[in-house]
């Protein structure tokens, strides 16, 4: 039966559509309404479950309450690599990671790559941006970027600061995370000023920071971010008893790659279950003020009579494990990490409605220049979402043709000792490392086990040869990660050439090796080795 089962799968349920298909082309969503206007509000570390139940019993979430009830929710959308640059990288080109070479979150598209804001603008929109775009380089510190290089070599050094909390007590202390407000601040005045006296169809994005964890000056000169920041108002808008502790493995039990991440990110030691419960009450408190800030889009342009005519889409370019799989931050294909919320209403948007379609970052390239009427490369990774979210298209039985059945995620930065490949069907969630080989591989039953702690890749061979199969059909994986792997070592080789023979020094003192001068001749070593490995 199994095997009859996978032959399906593979003939049909893994088949991507014509790419003249549906969802591919202008003419798939002809009629749509007007030129319509468009905001999209992207935040940072916003988990996607968040979105729908059970994850929305934790906080309240007014507005994005308002666009689930009149516009489409996504129930399935990830990001393409989970951390900032790889993933907006990936949004605003339409290209997969392993297309962009965005490694890292310094490495992302060049400076004059065309958008689909450049195509937009040249297709008769006013277009306008406000807040973290990262989409060129994330500007992270020579820590962050060593720790990239690095991340191949046979050593284990704590990289993060330990997740923390920080309270302020001011029970009236709405504004938080005051650049993200300035910047929310500047888009509605954007509004009020320019789009609402513009005779030309507008594009308004707004990137905003939160629920990013905060910096923790704490850990060192070059300080991460590990500290979950809020205060009592928004705390309060959090059902203290409806958050969940998550369940951990034992530290002998983890995946190799997930102990190497735990490890990296300080999050071996013990946690009382307040501790944890605590720093996944503050995250949720950070994504209530989060929300906040959408609202203030969408209540400007209702005050400005705007609403009617301009498609709003909320998404982030990843999420945040807040203490799941013992990790914080993101670098994961686990589900908190790499489900990301997808909410779009407006004009020819079906109100109330969610798709259980698996979608990408990738596919908002494709849904703009579709909403602009302008033709889509023929290059590109992604699938437009009008069909998928319009009233004029709305049918059980076209809805499978108009998006490939999965998604694929990658990773190759920071905090994980692996490039990363993550394929996510409708049922199974399979997510291969470097080689394929070196590092066993990892299959999650998300419709029986969504919490992913019990990885069932030896259990059912068959299934993960056949994702893996397909896998490998989309992307070449193994050639990706000797080609990352190469990468990093000619950046550390430039680097520590750039400083000298006193690079041990310096390495010492960025703020991930507080380990390194206990054994540094034990770390020089390591490194030394690893630098004459061929590969």
């Amino acid at each position: 039966m199994l095997l009859l089962w996978l032959s399906v799968f593979a003939a049909s349920a893994l088949a991507a559509p014509d790419r003249g298909a549906g969802g591919r082309r202008r003419g798939a969503a002809g009629g749509w309404p007007g030129a319509p206007n468009v905001v999209l509000v992207v935040s940072d570390s916003f988990d996607g479950r968040l979105t729908f139940y059970p994850g929305s019993q934790a906080v309240k979430l007014p507005f994005i309450n308002f666009m689930k009830a009149h516009g489409t929710s996504f129930l399935n959308a990830y990001t393409n690599s989970p951390i900032c640059c790889p993933s907006r990288a990936a949004m605003w080109s339409g290209l997969f990671t392993h297309l962009t070479e965005s490694w890292n979150n310094f490495k992302g598209l060049d400076p004059n790559y065309t958008t689909w804001m450049d195509i937009m603008e040249k297709h008769g929109y006013r277009t306008q941006k406000f807040g973290k775009l990262d989409y060129t380089s994330g500007h992270h510190s020579i820590s962050n970027r060593v720790e990239a290089w690095t991340r191949d070599v046979a050593f284990l050094l704590r990289q993060e600061g330990r997740p923390m909390i920080n309270l302020i007590p001011k029970k009236t202390k709405v504004r938080v995370m005051e650049g993200d407000w300035k910047n929310t601040d500047r888009a509605v005045n954007w509004l009020r000023k320019e789009a609402s006296n513009s005779t030309q169809p507008f594009v308004l994005y707004l990137g905003l920071n939160l629920p990013h964890p905060y910096p923790s000056p704490s850990s060192g000169e070059n300080f991460g971010s590990s500290t979950f920041h809020t205060s009592l108002y928004w705390l309060k808008k959090v059902s203290y008893d409806a958050i969940k502790i998550p369940k951990w493995s034992p530290l002998s039990e983890m995946h190799p790659v997930d102990y190497y991440s735990s490890y990296t990110k300080n999050c071996t030691g013990k946690f009382t279950k307040k501790e944890i419960k605590n720093i996944r009450a503050f995250y949720y408190a950070m994504c209530a003020e989060t929300d906040a800030m959408l609202g203030e889009i969408i209540l400007a342009l209702r005050q400005l009579d705007l609403l009617q005519n301009t498609i709003v889409i909320y998404t982030s370019d990843h999420g945040e494990l807040a203490m799941e799989h013992r990790q914080f931050y993101k670098m994961s294909m686990y589900e908190a990490s790499a489900h990301i919320p997808l909410l779009m209403m407006g004009p020819g948007i079906k109100a109330n409605q969610q798709v259980s379609n698996v979608v990408s970052l990738v596919d908002i390239y494709p849904t703009m220049l579709d909403i602009a009427g302008a033709p889509l490369p023929q290059n590109l990774s992604g699938y437009s979402l009008l069909p998928l979210s319009s009233e004029m298209f709305w049918n059980e039985h076209k809805l499978k043709n108009l998006h490939p059945p999965w998604i694929l995620s990658e990773f190759h930065g920071c905090n994980v000792n692996a490039s990363t490949y993550m394929l996510r069907t409708n049922q199974w969630k399979y997510i291969a490392y470097s080689d394929g080989t070196s590092v066993l591989p990892q299959l999650f039953d998300l419709f029986s086990d969504p919490d992913e702690l019990t990885n069932i890749a030896t259990k059912f061979p068959e299934v993960t040869y056949s994702l893996d199969q397909k896998l490998r059909s989309i992307i070449n994986y193994p050639k990706v990660s000797a080609s990352v792997h190469q990468y990093n070592k000619e950046q550390f080789i430039k680097w520590k050439q750039s400083v000298g023979q006193n690079y041990s020094n310096v390495i010492a003192n960025l703020r991930w090796h507080q380990d390194w001068l206990k054994e540094p001749r034990k770390y020089e070593s390591a490194i030394n080795q690893w630098l004459k490995t061929p590969h």
